[in-house]
């Protein structure tokens, strides 16, 4: 196979950069529209008959009346549970589509003039993040977990404000908050006992939105990261 030579790269990356950059430019411009949100994060894989389904789809309806949008990755399983409460309770249903060759078309529940589709993961967590009041994090994969830990580094490092941080699906996060606390606090000494208070963990809709109503009580709702 014939290798590009660097002047055919360097070409190839000055055009890159302006793909990257209007989807930031069109990401800002249409998210800045639609008022608090919170993203729900969790699996693709998640079947509507699973308990993690309902639950999500409840979450996002409690959230979704208090006035919240809700903002997912577009797609199904949790995903889709996630504007799906949206839609019910006639809140703001905002999808965030990533283009993947194995991927399956974006949900029914978004709406028509809310759904984005990304090229890049970066950019699209950059509007999951910088737009959302608050994180939901339901069961899910490798790429829950990337979400989970970049968001945990951005507010440990203060590259955003403490907001909202909330675990649902005790039974499943369980031997990962164990192992953080034993191995990696309390073993390792690789976090301090303070970043355990980062985020807080229930299994139960309604106190979702209790935790997320306090914080905001004391707080001004405003998007994140300071650019």
């Amino acid at each position: 196979m014939k290798r590009k030579n660097w002047s055919e790269l360097k070409a190839d990356s000055s055009w890159r950069m302006f793909k990257i950059m209007s989807e930031f430019v069109d990401g800002f411009e249409k998210m800045e529209k639609y008022g608090p949100c919170i993203s729900i994060f969790g699996s693709a894989r998640t079947k509507p008959d699973n308990k993690y389904y309902k639950m999500a789809v409840t979450t996002s309806e409690l959230l979704a009346k208090e006035g919240y949008g809700i903002i997912t990755g577009g797609g199904p399983g949790i995903m889709e549970a996630g504007n799906k409460g949206a839609k019910n309770s006639k809140g703001s249903s905002v999808g965030l589509h990533i283009e993947l060759d194995f991927e399956q078309d974006w949900n029914e529940f978004i709406d028509a003039d809310k759904l984005l589709i990304f090229k890049y993961f970066f950019a699209r967590k950059v509007m999951f993040i910088r737009y959302a009041q608050a994180f939901v994090f339901m069961p899910g994969g490798f790429g829950t977990m990337d979400e989970v830990f970049e968001t945990l580094t951005l507010i440990q490092t203060k590259k955003i404000d403490k907001v909202p941080l909330i675990f649902m699906g005790k039974e499943y996060w369980q031997g990962m908050f164990e192992w953080i606390e034993k191995t990696m606090l309390q073993e390792e000494h690789n976090i301090n006992k303070e970043d355990l208070k980062l985020f807080e963990i229930t299994d139960d809709p309604k106190q979702v939105v209790k935790i997320i109503n306090t914080f905001y009580k004391k707080k001004e709702l405003k998007p994140n990261y300071r650019l």
